[in-house]
């Protein structure tokens, strides 16, 4: 079995935007999260689209939460329709 060995190194910025959109997708989604927090977090998750757009994460997966996905899709749609 062969393993790629890759090199060390700092995780690019489209990693840690990708890692910041997930962890704030988790915390909107968490019952327990307060409106206040949950509304901070969704402003950040809304910053990192477009480098998860550019990531082509869309295009691999769905986002199974019904109003998340609505979210997302209305900001990718109003980022297009600003284009």
């Amino acid at each position: 079995m062969n393993v790629l060995h890759l090199p060390a190194r700092e995780p690019a910025p489209d990693v840690e935007a990708l890692a910041t959109f997930v962890a704030c997708a988790h915390a909107m989604l968490d019952p327990s999260t307060p409106e206040a927090t949950r509304r901070a977090v969704e402003a950040r998750l809304l910053e990192q689209l477009p480098t998860v757009k550019a990531l082509g994460v869309f295009e691999l997966f769905d986002v199974r939460d019904p109003a998340l996905g609505q979210l997302i899709a209305d900001e990718l749609e109003a980022d297009t329709n600003a284009s």
